[in-house]
C-alpha cells in the first residue's frame, strides 16, 4: 500500500518533490523570508588568523631529498627511535 499524505486537500499519494516544489512546499505563502542585502555588513578577516608561511628551510629539504635519491643519507636507527619516541610523549602529555 503506498503512503499517503494528508494536507488540506485531504489524502493523497506521496510524490517525490522536485528542487521548486521542495521550496514551495517549505514556504506555503510563496513569500522571501530573507533580509535586504543593503543591511548585511561586508565580512573582514582579521590578520590575525592568518599563520603565515611554514618555518621550512627549502635548501636543506632539498639537500636531504638529493641524499636519499643518492643513497647516501644516513639512516641511524637510535636517533629514529630516539624521536619517535619524544614524540609520543609530547603527545600524550598536556599543554
Amino acid at each position: 500500500m503506498p503512503p499517503i499524505e494528508i494536507g488540506s486537500g485531504g489524502p493523497q499519494a506521496a510524490r517525490a518533490l522536485g528542487a521548486v516544489e521542495a521550496r514551495i512546499a517549505r514556504n506555503p505563502a510563496g513569500t522571501a523570508k530573507s533580509a535586504p542585502a543593503a543591511s548585511q555588513s561586508p565580512v573582514t578577516v582579521s590578520d590575525a588568523l592568518d599563520p603565515g608561511s611554514a618555518p621550512v628551510d627549502a635548501d636543506r629539504v632539498a639537500e636531504i631529498r638529493k641524499a636519499i635519491e643518492k643513497g647516501t643519507y644516513p639512516i641511524l636507527p637510535a636517533k629514529i627511535a630516539d624521536a619517535m619516541i619524544a614524540a609520543g610523549i609530547l603527545l600524550r602529555s598536556e599543554k
